[in-house]
């Protein structure tokens, strides 16, 4: 059993420390509270080949192992975790490419995917279906050699620069089960029809978009459909979201990670009765349960990275790391913002992003709730096993 890294992985995680400290750390804050979109971290992610972490190396990408792709994630939400989710989207969809994609589709879209020229996303969630994908209602028909597709989409990360985007539909709506008519379209968003409603205001992850679209009549290549062939999709999906919630597990371990750093750089540095606050009992217990969660979470999410690097199947590992991680980021954002005191409620201090940024990471790629009852039935069914 090895817990280190190997001697690239080291380098690449320093490579992108070195970043996120000189290009994403000094600008965060302000950034996130004017609303600003970060133009300028998005064009040195691209310089560094960021893009193309999840696209192999035969499509002009970095071809990046499992726990090198977690860093990525652990290392940029450390620095902002809204920038951590432009990249996210982006490497799931373009996961989910070059796993399902025919190799036209590859060809077409992964290389200039890998530099940044085309950037992408996924477009899943409906207002009226968000866990439940198959109760969404966003149509394709078949008319010649296009798709015509109607229905609406909502909390779509990278919707006003993703090109391609992939759509979830449903080609045969009276399927039964219903996943046995869902299929992914690559939409060309700037097809007329293709609408972005709006920005949804957000409590936090804030520098990346998330959008409500709408599709009126927009017309798809048949050549569009993500492998060529119908019913495909769900299944499409659900893959890519083994990699989303390694993703979020990464994104959470930063968030907590960040947490941690300010705790203890307040606790060292605030005095209160005439000593440093990490002097007192109740501030070294919250430290100390910050820092031993934080690790475990830490370990877990490079676990299940290791078992899609092994080639294990890792949906359980993958929602075992997300739930525990999230949970991990919530309670080391408050116990960070409490050992502030009332300067952790200051939008001065880097604290309070934190705390309105880990919430979405139980939500995202899967409730936690829903998560654990994912993981419970696989326990029962024998298909996964602990011990």
């Amino acid at each position: 059993m090895d817990f280190s890294f190997n001697d690239e992985q080291r380098m690449f995680r320093q490579t992108l420390r070195d970043f996120v400290e000189k290009d994403i750390i000094p600008v965060a804050r302000d950034w996130e509270h004017s609303g600003r979109y970060p133009t300028e971290i998005v064009e040195t992610m691209g310089e560094l080949g960021l893009f193309g972490l999840a696209i192999p190396e035969e499509y002009g990408g970095l071809g990046a192992d499992t726990v090198s792709f977690v860093l990525t994630f652990e290392e940029i939400s450390r620095g902002w975790m809204g920038v951590a989710g432009i990249l996210g989207s982006h490497s799931v969809s373009c996961f989910m490419i070059a796993r399902h994609g025919t190799e036209e589709q590859k060809r077409a879209y992964l290389p200039r995917l890998a530099t940044g020229e085309l950037r992408t996303g996924l477009a899943l969630t409906e207002p009226g279906a968000g866990t439940d994908l198959q109760g969404i209602r966003t149509t394709a028909r078949l008319d010649g050699d296009h798709y015509v597709v109607n229905g609406a989409k909502t909390w779509i990360t990278n919707a006003r620069y993703a090109n391609p985007l992939p759509v979830l539909v449903k080609t045969d709506p009276s399927a039964s089960p219903a996943h046995h008519g869902m299929s992914v379209l690559l939409v060309d968003t700037t097809s007329e029809g293709f609408v972005v409603e709006k920005d949804i205001p957000k409590l936090g992850y804030k520098g990346t978009e998330s959008c409500e679209l709408r599709l009126d009549n927009v017309r798809v290549p048949k050549e569009n459909l993500l492998g060529g062939v119908e019913g495909k999709g769900l299944g499409q999906a659900l893959s890519s979201l083994e990699t989303g919630r390694v993703n979020i597990a990464a994104r959470s371990v930063g968030i907590a990670q960040r947490a941690y750093e300010e705790a203890l750089r307040y606790a060292r540095e605030r005095e209160a009765f005439g000593q440093a606050i990490g002097e007192f009992q109740a501030v070294q217990i919250k430290l100390a349960e910050i820092a031993i969660q934080l690790q475990a979470a830490r370990l877990m999410t490079y676990w299940a990275a290791s078992q899609l690097d092994a080639g294990v199947r890792m949906d359980t590992e993958s929602g075992m790391a997300k739930v525990f991680s999230s949970e991990t980021a919530l309670q080391c954002a408050l116990d960070s913002m409490r050992i502030h005191g009332g300067y952790g409620y200051s939008a001065e201090f880097e604290v309070e992003r934190l705390y309105r940024d880990a919430p979405l990471m139980a939500i995202g790629e899967g409730t936690n709730d829903v998560l654990r009852t994912v993981i419970a039935k696989s326990l029962l069914r024998g298909k996964a096993h602990v011990g």
